[in-house]
């Protein structure tokens, strides 16, 4: 399974700022930290927002923050909502002949699932657990 570049996009972000706890980061930041177009950035810190993990704020002092402390962030629950919940292969959008008796999208609903019974078991604390990560996230000012 591949994650979408949005999905990435979405951890990073949420990495950059646990890093960084107490403090406002800006899209400006991020953007140029990870080479990811502002444009795009955008987007996702917006979807962020709108799911409820980010707060925003404007004006002189503004920037975004985590709306929730890092253990509370289920890495698992996050990429479900930010992936979606597509299935991998949409057997009824690709209007397949085998669709009827096929059971391969049975295989590869529950291999989904596995992925992200997995991705479930860790929190966005557990993904900067690293002294060596928290140090590279927080090189950049």
């Amino acid at each position: 399974m591949q994650l979408s570049r949005h999905s990435d996009y979405t951890l990073r972000v949420l990495l950059y700022l646990a890093a960084r706890p107490g403090e406002r980061g800006t899209l400006a930041q991020i953007s140029a930290f990870f080479g990811i177009s502002l444009e795009h950035l955008r987007k996702v810190v917006h979807e962020l927002a709108k799911l409820g993990y980010l707060n925003t704020y404007q004006g002189k002092g503004g920037g975004i923050e985590l709306a929730h402390a890092p253990e509370d962030i289920n890495v698992g629950t996050l990429l479900q909502r930010a992936e979606g919940g597509k299935p991998l292969v949409d057997c009824q959008a690709l209007n397949c002949r085998l669709a009827p008796a096929c059971t391969l999208n049975l295989a590869l609903g529950r291999a989904q699932r596995a992925f992200f019974d997995t991705l479930s078991e860790y929190t966005l604390a557990d993904l900067i657990s690293s002294k060596a990560m928290v140090s590279e996230l927080a090189s950049a000012v």
